[in-house]
C-alpha cells in the first residue's frame, strides 16, 4: 500500500515542478507546444518501442498470446458503453470525442505498471503489458482519431479519404510501438547504440509529460478546471465501468486468476498522461482532459484502498 501512495505522489511532485516553473515564468504557451511536439513525436515513439523489445520476449509474448482476448473485447465494449453513455449522459459534443477516449483508455504504462508490480509483484508484469498492448492500440488508432474530431464537434467520420485515415492512425507513437512489436516477434538483433538513444530519449516521456500538465494547469488558472457533470462521467468510466466490464467478461473468458486481477486493476487506472497535450495538439478541449486527468489522479488516491479492499 505505501509503495503504491509513493508512486502516486512521485507523479504529484513532477506536476508541481511543472506547475511552480510557470509560476515562476520559465514556462509559457510557447514551451508548452515545443515540450508537446518533443514527447509526442520523439520520446513517446522512442519509449513505446522500447517497451516492446525490452519488456517481451518472442517465446513468452507467444505463450501469453492467448489471453489478449479478454482485454481487446473489454476496451472494444468499453468503447460502445461511452458513445451510449454520451448520449445519457449528454454530454456536450465537442467533448465527445475527448470524452469517449478517457472513458475508455487507461493510463497503463506511467501508473499502471508501476502500481500493478507494488501490488502483485514483478510476476504481473507480462499479464499488465498484454493489457498495455491492448490499451495502445486503441488509444493511438480510434482514440486520435476521436480527440480530432471533437475540433469540429462533430462525432468521428471515418471518410474515404485514405490519406486523412493513414495521417491519424500512423502517428508517430503508434508508428514506434508497431515497430517494437515486429522487432520482437521476428527477433532482431537488439542494436545497443538504438537501445541507448531510445532509452536516453524515450525516459523523457514520462517527466516532460507530468510538467506539461502542470503547466497546462498554471496556464488555464484552478479555478477554470473544473469537476463538473462530465468529468464525473470519465471517472465512472475509469473506475466502475471499465473494471466491471473485465470483471463480468472473465466468467465468459476464462484466465487465471492473477491475470483477471491485472486486467481488472490495469483497466481501473487514471486517464493517460498524454491527454491534455493530445488534445491542445489537434484543437480539442484540453481544459476538459486536463480537469479529467487531474481529478483522475486525486481519486485515484481513495479508489485504490476500495479496491486492494475488494481484489487482493
Amino acid at each position: 500500500m505505501l509503495t503504491t501512495y509513493l508512486n502516486i505522489l512521485v507523479i504529484f511532485s513532477m506536476i508541481l515542478v511543472g506547475y511552480a516553473l510557470s509560476a515562476k515564468k520559465w514556462f509559457n504557451n510557447v514551451m508548452i507546444d515545443a515540450f508537446s511536439k518533443l514527447v509526442l513525436n520523439i520520446a513517446l515513439p522512442l519509449n513505446m518501442y522500447l517497451n516492446m523489445i525490452e519488456k517481451f520476449e518472442h517465446d513468452q509474448f507467444m505463450t501469453l498470446a492467448s489471453g489478449i482476448a479478454l482485454p481487446a473485447i473489454s476496451i472494444v465494449a468499453t468503447f460502445i458503453l461511452s458513445k451510449v453513455f454520451c448520449v445519457v449522459w449528454k454530454v456536450t459534443p465537442s467533448r465527445r470525442g475527448v470524452f469517449q477516449t478517457m472513458f475508455t483508455a487507461s493510463n497503463t504504462i506511467f501508473m499502471g505498471l508501476p502500481v500493478t508490480t507494488a501490488v502483485f509483484g514483478e510476476q504481473a508484469i507480462p499479464y499488465a503489458l498484454l493489457y498495455y498492448m491492448c490499451n495502445t492500440t486503441f488509444f493511438f488508432t480510434i482514440g486520435i482519431s476521436l480527440i480530432a474530431s471533437d475540433k469540429e464537434g462533430a462525432s468521428m467520420s471515418w471518410s474515404f479519404d485514405w490519406r486523412e485515415v493513414a495521417r491519424k492512425l500512423l502517428n508517430p507513437a503508434l508508428v514506434g510501438f508497431f515497430v517494437g512489436l515486429v522487432w520482437m516477434l521476428l527477433e532482431l538483433p537488439k542494436i545497443k547504440p538504438l537501445i541507448d538513444f531510445s532509452r536516453y530519449m524515450g525516459g523523457l516521456t514520462t517527466p516532460l509529460s507530468l510538467f506539461i500538465i502542470g503547466m497546462i494547469v498554471y496556464q488555464t488558472g484552478w479555478r477554470n478546471i473544473n469537476f463538473d457533470k462530465e468529468v464525473i462521467g470519465v471517472l465512472l468510466g475509469r473506475y466502475v465501468v471499465s473494471p466491471l466490464v473485465v470483471y463480468l467478461l472473465g466468467f465468459v473468458i476464462p484466465v487465471p486468476a492473477l491475470m483477471l486481477k491485472v486486467f481488472m486493476l490495469q483497466s481501473a487506472m487514471p486517464v493517460q498522461n498524454s491527454m491534455p497535450m493530445l488534445a491542445r495538439a489537434y484543437g480539442a478541449d484540453d481544459v476538459f482532459a486536463t480537469s479529467s486527468l487531474i481529478y483522475s489522479i486525486l481519486s485515484y488516491l481513495f479508489v485504490i484502498i476500495l479496491y486492494l479492499f475488494i481484489w487482493i
